[in-house]
């Protein structure tokens, strides 16, 4: 069992690519979809001339049913991906799974409202049942998998396997109506986050996401351990990533400091992701786990202020050296905000927030993830809404921009560290981010 990790290890200097090359193979583990971090390292990829091959977690058919993806989908899948796509779908998670004749867990929730969820209980029994069966569909399906990607790999290619499988909220009609309470509810519709931990639904969705953000990392590297033996005895080498999340030092009153953003109810799966890094890294085999900066996502949106711990990311790039290309950046993102709004006063604004005495208990990094508070969700929510609101247009937002430049330095950084890796576990810091924007 590995030891939770005590303090964050920055990735201190620009690493650069000196492994990969035209011809090697870059394996997506997880399907690409809409704006996030796999784009960044994709492209990255790209640029030295990788073959990719990704997967897909298939789709479901009217009666639940996985399936693969059509024709079409298939496709349009390779398109996005720049690619091909090995079509068995590989869905982590077992919310929709259950032995035959039985309820699975998402069914098992039906009867679930905003007014009951609390004191809902559900039968663990049958949801150890439903995880058996979907953990065994999808260890089986990843053998095929594994199989075939093995035919595909010509002799004398290095290999990096990039995971970016996570999340895995049953599909409940109530939950987003809980969810909102929770990351966005100020004032009497505040609801403590500890509160959905300590409920069934809550102990649920940690174990889903336990499969899909961690154990399928486990799994990754279990069943592809045959293939990195004959990689590796013919001389070549294997890499595998993944994305955590486990805070970001970022520049706070002049000085880069931890911080987080509270309360993130996925931090144990990523703790727990960690933890496989840390057990393969011991056995030799280089994987490791990216905790990346916060940025705005498809899926990040439900947490209601993440993007301001994004924000400083400008103060960084000027500390970091500043130039052409940041002035041009500044430039760009004031033209985004109202007349007679300047970004310094935004700026202002978030440190104002993340200096509020209100707000440093909740930067304890063994204490992660911390629980949320009337007082701070009502700091984080506001802060949030106050500096959208200053925006010409609620669509194009300061923290859009910065999170396509995240995204592009991620990967960048990401790719080049995976040729001769510092470690299991690294944090990618705005400190880092800036100095790879700037180049």
């Amino acid at each position: 069992m590995t030891t939770p990790m005590q303090q964050s290890i920055p990735l201190t200097s620009i690493p650069k690519n000196t492994l990969f090359g035209k011809g090697d193979v870059f394996v997506l583990f997880g399907e690409l979809f809409g704006r996030g971090y796999a784009t960044g390292l994709i492209e990255a990829a790209k640029a030295a001339g990788m073959q990719l091959i990704g997967i897909t977690v298939g789709r479901r058919d009217d009666a639940g049913t996985l399936r693969p993806l059509t024709d079409e989908e298939l496709t349009a899948a390779e398109a996005n991906l720049g690619g091909r796509i090995i079509n068995i779908p590989l869905m982590a998670g077992f919310d929709m799974d259950a032995p035959k004749g039985g309820q699975n867990p998402t069914d098992m929730l039906a009867d679930m409202t905003l007014d009951n969820w609390q004191d809902y209980k559900l039968d663990w029994d049958q949801v150890a049942r439903c995880r058996e069966v979907g953990t065994a569909r999808f260890r089986t399906a990843l053998g095929q998998i594994m199989d075939q990607l093995g035919g595909m790999i010509p002799a004398g290619r290095n290999v990096f396997f990039a995971h970016t499988m996570a999340g895995g909220i049953p599909r409940v009609k109530a939950f987003l109506a809980i969810a909102n309470r929770i990351y966005k509810g100020r004032g009497e519709r505040h609801m403590s986050s500890q509160a959905l931990i300590n409920s069934d639904l809550g102990k649920l969705i940690l174990q889903n996401f336990d499969e899909v953000t961690a154990n399928s990392f486990g799994h990754l590297l279990e069943q592809s351990s045959a293939l990195r033996d004959r990689i590796e005895a013919g001389g070549n080498q294997v890499r595998y990533s993944a994305y955590g999340y486990h805070g970001t030092r970022v520049l706070i009153g002049g000085q880069y400091r931890w911080q987080t953003y509270t309360n993130y109810t996925q931090g144990y799966a990523k703790m727990r992701l960690e933890g496989f890094a840390q057990e393969a890294w011991a056995k030799g085999v280089k994987a490791t786990v990216f905790n990346c900066p916060e940025i705005r996502t498809n899926s990040s949106d439900v947490f209601a202020g993440i993007e301001l711990s994004l924000l400083p990311l400008l103060e960084a790039l000027r500390k970091e050296g500043g130039g052409a290309f940041v002035e041009d950046l500044w430039q760009e993102c004031q033209a985004l905000l109202q007349d007679g709004v300047s970004l310094e006063s935004v700026l202002k604004t978030v440190g104002d927030y993340q200096q509020n005495p209100a707000m440093q208990p909740y930067y304890s990094f063994t204490g992660w993830p911390v629980p949320n508070g009337p007082e701070q969700v009502d700091l984080t929510v506001g802060t949030s809404q106050d500096i959208v609101a200053l925006h010409k247009d609620r669509k194009e937002l300061v923290s859009d921009v910065l999170s396509q430049h995240v995204v592009n330095a991620t990967g960048q950084l990401i790719f080049g560290s995976a040729s001769n890796p510092e470690g299991p576990v690294l944090w990618l810091d705005h400190d880092l981010v800036a100095r790879q924007l700037i180049g």
